[in-house]
């Protein structure tokens, strides 16, 4: 069976990316995956040069979703907070924001707000799967599983209901950012939980799947 590329990206605008997708460096790529705190400006670049879909979720440094506001919608690109599409024959899922670290923080949310809305989405999931007979092939989310590639601070200590989640519904990848991640000749920025595995993108990788 033939494989897919995927460009991931998350968290740190990269200038030579700029470079690369205008030169066709990424013309084997069949789709883009954010994982959030991006200028919506630098992905609607790359949705318009490489010309695939793209699907984002919000970070906690990206503003509050509103269908009536230009400014926090990415031009061209599908947000996928909370919600489950079929794309590039691939069933892809994505969850934003951070742990709550702050009371007005945008796109934060304590375990218990972060349960709500997985256990929403997984029934969206679910329920397609019953009708549709497809599992979920990738979850997207801006932060890390607790113990996963996170850190030991309010902000950047991964969810626990994101690991529920995941148990629940049993992605083949999930990719998530948040976590900067500047050790990968020490750490290993892939993970396995199960059948899942997990890879913090920080802040882009190229990742080649089956469909």
């Amino acid at each position: 069976m033939d494989t897919m590329k995927i460009l991931a990206v998350t968290d740190e605008i990269v200038e030579r990316l700029y470079t690369l997708a205008s030169s066709g460096h990424f013309a084997d790529v069949k789709l883009i995956l954010s994982c959030g705190d991006l200028p919506y400006s630098y992905l609607e670049y790359l949705v318009t040069m490489l010309n695939v879909p793209l699907c984002y979720v919000p970070g906690n440094h990206d503003p509050l979703h509103d269908s009536r506001l230009a400014a926090s919608l990415a031009e061209g690109c599908q947000n996928l907070d909370g919600r489950v599409t079929r794309i590039c024959g691939l069933t892809v899922a994505g969850l934003g924001g951070s742990p709550r670290y702050h009371p007005d923080g945008i796109n934060q949310y304590t375990e218990a707000e972060m349960s709500r809305r997985t256990r929403r989405l997984a029934f969206s999931i679910f329920w397609k799967q019953t009708i549709r007979g497809r599992n979920l092939d990738i979850l997207i989310t801006h932060s890390p599983p607790f113990g996963i590639h996170d850190e030991d601070t309010r902000a950047h200590r991964g969810l626990r209901a994101i690991n529920r989640f995941i148990a629940r519904t049993k992605p083949r990848y999930h990719l998530h950012g948040h976590v900067h991640f500047q050790r990968r000749n020490l750490v290993s920025s892939n993970t396995m939980l199960g059948p899942t595995q997990i890879i913090n993108v920080f802040p882009y990788q190229v990742i080649e799947i089956r469909p």
